[in-house]
């Protein structure tokens, strides 16, 4: 491949962001940063913005695609259309459902992987280790105590490629299940629980370290129990998902929480479900009927919200109109932050000489111009 150099107006460093500049790039690999204009290409995007590719940690499906229909080809459909909305690594999230159903999702996501499109950069098992009272959309019927056995055998089948799970913290055995989880490199996210602060924070010292879609499919913040999301804002060194579509999170909540938590461990998802890119219709999330109207996607049963339909470049547009953050602190919260927070770090999420050349073009406005991955244009926006 060859080699060639990115001339824009900004680039997000890891750093700080620096201002002009050429971003050289050989090989489908980031050489680094440099002041002076190099010989040979030069790619020229002078009102633009380069940051490092987003990274959308908690995706259950797109494109009338659901990572339950255990169909590697839909998984690699997400891949190929997801870098319209900036990202560049993804990793494809499970429901609540029997162990073999999930054991068979985790074989089409393994066959899916290193397909054309974002980087498939592991898996996300949100469940079957809930409890019923904030089951949101996760099917009760299938909820069970947690099991490093059970997760030993969906690694098999994954081929090594589950990187998070999810619990309920007040669920028998929890503790264990932590601290193995924590020896087999996959970490542990709390959530779809009515755990007390006592039970979360054991749950935390015990290895866990994120909390899943803060807010939602968790018990209240109050005064005298302050719950997970007390427990989330006390345990600085955790990660806190938010999906910040103005419905699973207000603009005022998501503007305290970040503010109190730091930005730094905040994390923005979307949990898109099959709708994502879709037109408002009826669909299904898991074994579960939704409707999908007035920019939510809610179960036909109760009207929970089941996922959302919320993109990544709009949730970093969201958070910046918002005034919780600032435009920098949003991309950081789409890149850097979930790649932390997920285990994979040392892969993704930023602009490092060596690095896989995963990068997205954005105008001032935080809208994709352009997305790479490995040093290649995949999307370009139509202007």
């Amino acid at each position: 491949m060859a080699r060639f150099a990115i001339h824009a107006e900004r680039f997000f460093l890891p750093g700080t962001p620096v201002d002009g500049g050429y971003l050289v790039i050989e090989d489908g690999r980031f050489v680094g940063w440099q002041a002076e204009r190099p010989e040979g290409e030069v790619r020229e995007y002078r009102d633009r913005w380069v940051a490092p590719g987003f990274v959308d940690t908690h995706v259950h499906g797109m494109f009338d695609h659901d990572v339950m229909d255990c169909d590697a080809r839909g998984v690699a459909e997400i891949s190929k259309g997801i870098p319209r909305f900036g990202v560049t690594s993804w990793t494809p999230t499970t429901l609540t459902a029997t162990t073999e159903q999930l054991s068979k999702a985790c074989v089409a996501v393994a066959e899916a992987k290193g397909k054309p499109g974002a980087r498939i950069q592991g898996i996300f098992l949100e469940g079957p280790f809930f409890t019923e009272r904030h089951a949101g959309a996760q099917n009760p019927k299938y909820f069970c105590d947690p099991s490093i056995d059970k997760l030993g055998a969906w690694q098999e089948s994954a081929d090594g490629l589950i990187s998070k799970i999810a619990v309920a913290p007040e669920r028998d055995g929890v503790m264990e299940f932590c601290r193995g989880a924590e020896r087999a490199g996959v970490v542990v996210a709390l959530g779809h629980s009515d755990a007390t602060y006592e039970q979360t924070i054991s749950a935390v010292n015990a290895g866990a370290s994120v909390f899943v879609h803060t807010f939602n499919g968790m018990n209240e913040f109050l005064h005298r129990a302050p719950g997970l999301p007390g427990a989330a804002l006390a345990a600085r060194s955790t990660y806190a998902e938010l999906i910040c579509d103005g419905h699973h999170v207000v603009p005022a909540a998501a503007r305290a929480f970040i503010a109190a938590k730091g930005f730094d461990h905040v994390v923005l998802i979307t949990d898109c479900m099959r709708a994502g890119g879709m037109p408002d219709g009826d669909y299904k999330l898991g074994e579960l009927p939704v409707v999908v109207a007035d920019g939510t996607a809610r179960l036909k049963d109760g009207g929970n919200l089941a996922g959302s339909i919320l993109t990544l470049d709009q949730a970093v547009r969201n958070v910046v109109a918002w005034g919780a953050v600032t435009p920098e602190q949003a991309i950081r919260m789409a890149s850097e932050n979930p790649a932390r927070a997920n285990g994979i770090g040392g892969v993704c999420g930023s602009i490092l000489p060596g690095r896989a050349a995963d990068l997205v073009v954005l105008s001032r406005e935080l809208r994709v111009a352009e997305t790479y991955v490995g040093g290649k244009s995949l999307f370009r926006a139509r202007v």
